[in-house]
């Protein structure tokens, strides 16, 4: 399709019209949030009469991601059912992950070695991070794997199928009653009574939506994006790059990688939900505006293919934990991953195997309450850490900046923990940070650049540190308190069934919470 720069984003994504469609929808979305007035769902409530059958261990609604959980599960032998509202089926886009994180999927018997290397659309190296005017850095096997959707969940439905589990389609989620023994599912025109019902429907679940009550998001990444064929070839991609100054009040980032057909570039920014921020098609047209700079084409070479778009909110109280007992919200759902993220897939292959675990105990010991649920998604003090570094990226509505200071702060975050090695960078930019990692990359640039730090006070404001620092005190506490919780557990065999659920629990907590979990190549 030949494109103009004078043409609007409705003229080029009008061959798209399902797409142009989706988006109409989702600004319409991102305006009531911005406005506080979207509406709060009614639809789980407690129920004190016991449910007179039980018929399924676990009911997971939410398929696209749920799917995961449903397939280990159900290897394990519970009666596992599997709700999605269409047809589960991966979109053309791939989804993008680093190679060794995949590799749980065979460790959890989901795919065979050669069902994951069929699942791998693309894959490049290396990948660039620059900001402004800053030297480049490069690095190589971050979230440089490209895997194919539409193949894994396939496999994974009949992996899933296989095991005893049972898929039901074009049957969306409609509300729930907590009872003592139970809980009752409603969707479409069916009903299933299961001891424990999984939230995997995503940010804007209708359950996490009652659970929040309207409370504004603290913060949000809105994303642009297309698939083009017409590129020169380049077997290179951006993890993150910046390359123009501050602009209606955002800071513009850029990812681009190779796809199986074509070359697949995001827009993204981070801001907050002040009625006067810019709508997701005003950043579509500064996306058409700045991408041949960027990519050093003219449009009329690209044949778009399709057109990526969302905003993602995030929450400072986060991993979130429902206040009903039989109800788990997973993936997107709990925000078990950091600001900075919008791709729900890597978080939840990262947290698949504690999940897994955790979930399969809770249903041995019974330990099925809302508190004892709590311990399934714990607080994370690494994850809490990177509100600061969301907060130093983005721009207040009535704020004046400096247009290149967010780029020149950035560069020489990024320069100093690339001059720290692999071990320091790599986590970070897999959503994973560790004390050791976090405290040297503070110290190095305190003592190098104390005029840069000094800028980024009062950017963020004296607020935004004062809640910062005690999640940097947990961090560091977590982290010295992980060895010995592990040297304890000779000494908690008289424990209680339940009473050993919560250890392992707090083994989890203290392992992911500190970023002890990463296997990353450097």
């Amino acid at each position: 399709m030949t494109l103009s720069p004078s043409r609007t984003t409705a003229d080029w994504l009008a061959h798209l019209p399902q797409t142009l469609t989706g988006l109409q929808m989702a600004d319409t979305r991102w305006q009531q949030y911005r406005q506080g007035n979207w509406p709060v769902p009614q639809v789980i409530h407690q129920a004190q009469t016991q449910l007179p059958t039980v018929e399924w261990d676990v009911v997971i609604s939410g398929g696209t991601l749920g799917i995961l959980l449903g397939a280990t599960l159900a290897q394990k032998g519970w009666r596992v059912a599997v709700l999605e509202k269409g047809a589960l089926r991966g979109r053309d886009q791939e989804w993008n992950i680093s190679r060794h994180e995949l590799q749980t999927l065979v460790e959890l018997d989901l795919l065979s070695e050669a069902e994951l290397e069929e699942a791998i659309a693309t894959e490049y190296n290396p990948a660039r991070i620059q900001f402004g005017d800053s030297e480049p850095v490069w690095v190589r096997d971050v979230l440089n794997v490209g895997v194919d959707p539409v193949y894994l969940l396939e496999a994974l439905k009949q992996k899933f199928v296989a095991a005893g589990g049972t898929l039901v389609e074009q049957t969306a989620f409609q509300k729930a009653s907590v009872h003592p023994n139970g809980v009752a599912v409603t969707a479409g025109d069916q009903q299933f009574q299961a001891r424990l019902l999984i939230d995997a429907m995503g940010h804007f679940s209708p359950l996490v939506q009652q659970a929040r009550q309207g409370s504004q998001p603290d913060g949000i990444c809105l994303v642009v994006g297309t698939c083009a064929d017409g590129y020169v070839e380049n077997e290179t991609g951006d993890l993150i790059v910046s390359f123009t100054p501050v602009r209606r009040q955002c800071q513009y980032f850029w990812e681009a990688f190779p796809a199986r057909d074509g070359r697949t570039t995001y827009l993204f920014t981070y801001v907050d939900s002040h009625p006067d921020r810019l709508s997701l098609t005003d950043l579509f047209d500064d996306y058409w505006q700045l991408l041949p700079d960027y990519q050093q084409i003219e449009l009329s070479q690209l044949d778009i293919k399709r057109a990526l778009f969302g905003f993602f909110p995030c929450y400072r109280d986060s991993p979130l934990q429902y206040p009903w007992g039989r109800v788990l919200p997973v993936g997107d759902s709990s925000g078990s991953q950091s600001p900075l993220s919008f791709g729900g897939f890597g978080a939840m292959i990262r947290h698949l195997s504690r999940l897994t675990r955790g979930i399969d105990e809770a249903l041995e010991t019974n330990s099925l309450g809302a508190a004892e649920l709590g311990w399934l998604q714990p607080y994370q003090p690494n994850l809490s850490v990177t509100w600061l570094f969301q907060e130093s990226m983005r721009v207040g509505m009535e704020q004046s900046l400096p247009p290149d200071q967010i780029n020149r702060i950035l560069g020489t975050i990024f320069g100093d923990m690339a001059a720290l090695g692999n071990a320091t960078l790599k986590p970070f930019l897999q959503d994973v940070v560790q004390f050791p990692a976090l405290a040297k990359t503070l110290l190095r640039t305190s003592v190098k650049h104390p005029a840069l730090v000094a800028q980024i006070l009062p950017q963020v404001g004296v607020g935004a540190i004062a809640r910062w620092l005690p999640h940097y005190t947990a961090l560091a506490g977590y982290s010295l308190l992980r060895p010995a919780a592990r040297a304890i557990q000779p000494l908690t065999t008289t424990l209680s069934e339940k009473q050993q659920y919560q250890y392992h629990r707090w083994l989890d907590a203290l392992q992911y919470g500190t970023g002890s979990d990463y296997r990353g190549s450097t």
